[in-house]
């Protein structure tokens, strides 16, 4: 204890600040070695040797909302996939819904432009005018349907659409209908409000199309909201106009019933088939939430753009939301949204084109596989294989295929229960390594059993 003599003895006071100071030097600088050298031999956590008290750290509790909130496990895969290109493997990721592909450049310019010429501030809740009226514009030519720029509300990402509106109509007693397999964040905020998930079953044996029969019997006094998929992820599925109309004609009972409709991929269909938007439907302007997006047409997923059509009743109750949670969308984005809808459409053109041949070659190559079998597509840029026949779950498969063949897919179960069974490839990367990743595939399960 001699080291820590002169920190122990009260006896000797210092006659003066100065003395004070020396004093101090002279033993704070041995009782930082006998610190040192004690942790170097008895190591303890940095609160202990610093503050004495050892105590764990504390756990703030939450609202049990919380502990209802659900994950996208694409993100927990892509982080995977990165840590093992980090250690020097070679992974093929088909596991993000990502174009490969950069943004266009008109459009990057158009951001740039924005920044340049010193668009630098808040813009309204709902987002610029300009880019509200060309959106208005668009839809008009897409599909008959004349919108007023003040029913628009510009976003950050699609998914802040259903956040908004199943957080209007969620809550403890009531229930909300969402596709099954299907976009997980439905489920995940719905159980978020204390609403009671009811899925809404997507088949193999029908296309992956939501049957309009069995989704109208499942609305009941407690259904509070309506969510709907097409073309769908994570199946690729797209629901036929047919289906649709009886859907529509269904609806005209349960007038007061408000319907989410995801048609972030609408721009993506296949062998000359067109998207049916809900919003061709008169009828339902009063209770259609149209959710839409830049994301996966023009690659612009890290812009984070989206934007919806709400009803006139809930647009203002749509804006105090924003207003409360983000303010508005950033202002270069907005002025790179008008250009992405205004601008020339040769790399929308192109990037489908692409899609298509790979979508072609993904199903081909999937369907050789023994024990896998694979439904073409008619939108997005997934694949949805049927595996039940390899004799694995697809959980452990997809976990198996990443960390032992080097290919990042995702598992059906985490988009839903009817999930299990599947895969989702995303062929939103290149031929080659489209091409790579099914030889990997076809070499583990020669090799591999369950």
């Amino acid at each position: 204890m001699e080291i820590l003599g002169p920190l122990f003895d009260r006896s000797k006071k210092p006659t003066s600040m100065t003395e004070a100071g020396t004093s101090n030097r002279k033993w704070l600088t041995p009782l930082y070695y006998f610190l040192f050298a004690f942790n170097r031999f008895h190591p303890l956590p940095s609160s202990r040797l610093f503050w004495g008290t050892g105590r764990p750290t504390i756990m703030l509790k939450t609202v049990e909302a919380f502990d209802r909130i659900g994950d996208e496990n694409a993100f927990a895969v892509l982080a995977r996939a990165t840590e093992l290109t980090q250690q020097g493997r070679d992974i093929i990721n088909l596991g993000i819904g990502q174009p490969d592909f950069q943004t266009p450049e008109h459009i990057v310019e158009a951001a740039v432009k924005a920044l340049r010429d010193g668009h630098h501030g808040y813009t309204g809740a709902t987002g610029i005018l300009p880019l509200r009226e060309t959106i208005a514009s668009s839809l008009h030519a897409e599909t008959g349907t004349s919108v007023s720029p003040d029913n628009i509300m510009v976003v950050p990402g699609g998914k802040v659409t259903m956040f908004m509106a199943i957080l209007m109509f969620g809550e403890p007693g009531k229930e909300i209908l969402y596709p099954d397999p299907g976009f997980p964040i439905y489920r995940s905020m719905i159980e978020f409000t204390g609403a009671t998930p009811i899925p809404v079953p997507i088949r193999e044996e029908n296309d992956f199309a939501f049957s309009a029969e069995e989704t109208l019997n499942l609305i009941n006094k407690r259904t509070a909201l309506l969510i709907l998929n097409s073309p769908a992820n994570p199946t690729g599925g797209v629901t036929p106009r047919s289906e649709i109309e009886k859907l529509v004609k269904g609806l005209e009972n349960h007038s007061n019933l408000p319907v989410l409709s995801d048609e972030v991929y609408s721009r993506m269909t296949y062998d000359g088939l067109k998207h049916t938007s809900l919003l061709e439907f008169e009828q339902l302007k009063d209770q259609l939430i149209l959710l839409n997006g830049w994301s996966k047409t023009w690659a612009m997923t890290g812009w984070r753009m989206g934007y919806s059509v709400w009803p006139s009743s809930l647009i203002d109750k749509a804006r105090k939301l924003a207003v409360n949670c983000w303010s508005c969308v950033n202002t270069p984005s907005q002025y790179a949204g008008i250009a992405a809808i205004e601008g020339p459409q040769d790399a929308v053109d192109q990037m489908m084109q692409a899609f298509d041949s790979r979508r072609k070659l993904v199903v081909e190559g999937l369907n050789a596989l023994p024990g896998i079998s694979c439904k073409t597509p008619k939108g997005a840029f997934y694949a949805f294989p049927n595996i039940k026949e390899t004799g694995w779950q697809a959980k452990p498969l997809a976990s198996a295929l990443l960390e032992k063949a080097g290919v990042a897919l995702i598992g059906g179960p985490d988009f839903g229960v009817l999930g299990e069974g599947y895969l989702r490839f995303s062929y939103a990367n290149s031929e080659e390594n489209n091409s790579r990743a099914l030889d990997r595939v076809a070499d583990f399960l020669s090799t591999r059993k369950s």
